[in-house]
């Protein structure tokens, strides 16, 4: 699925299953709570917090997607073409580290 296909999808699902979008203030908030679903696996499952009994069935793959979504709807929102977006965001990254990154002693 391309992003394009992705935004097309969302935006219909939210139409036919959703209803409607929720406003933007609430999908930003829903977007930080999503976020924080993926910090919590990861810090416990990857990182020095010890994994709660509770936690060890939550899927990582499941919870970035709920990331992906809200984020998506909120582009829908916004009118915001992703796919664009990620295009000029790639641009500007590697024009302003090109070589930051390369001459970086920490990262060879």
């Amino acid at each position: 699925m391309t992003i394009a296909e992705a935004q097309a999808e969302v935006d219909n699902w939210i139409k036919t299953i959703g209803v409607r979008y929720f406003n933007e203030l609430t999908n930003m908030a829903m977007l930080t709570e999503e976020v924080g679903e993926v910090a919590r696996i990861i810090a416990r499952r990857y990182g020095e917090q010890s994994e709660k009994e509770s936690d060890k069935d939550k899927d990582l793959g499941d919870e970035m997607a709920d990331v992906l979504f809200v984020l998506i709807c909120l582009a829908n929102q916004t009118n915001i073409d992703l796919t664009e977006a990620l295009r000029k965001n790639l641009e500007k990254k590697t024009k302003r580290d090109k070589l930051r990154h390369q001459n970086n002693e920490k990262l060879t």
